[in-house]
């Protein structure tokens, strides 16, 4: 779980015990932006393995 994520999860229980519909939505919003970042740099990374093995194979075909 990423920062974003725990801090979206506190303002909306922050919003549910003070019945705050608009800080229950910022905690939501919150939570799905963490997630989205957790994917992004899921991608990013596994992007970047695959674009490393490749130039590894080039490098050794070099030799």
């Amino acid at each position: 779980m990423s920062l974003d994520e725990l801090k979206g999860k506190v303002n909306e229980a922050k919003g549910k015990m003070n019945d705050d519909q608009k800080e229950e939505l910022k905690g939501k919003a919150q939570q799905g932006l963490g997630k989205a970042k957790d994917k992004a740099d899921e991608v990013t990374d596994d992007l970047a393995g695959k674009i490393n093995d490749q130039l590894d194979k080039k490098d050794e075909g070099d030799n």
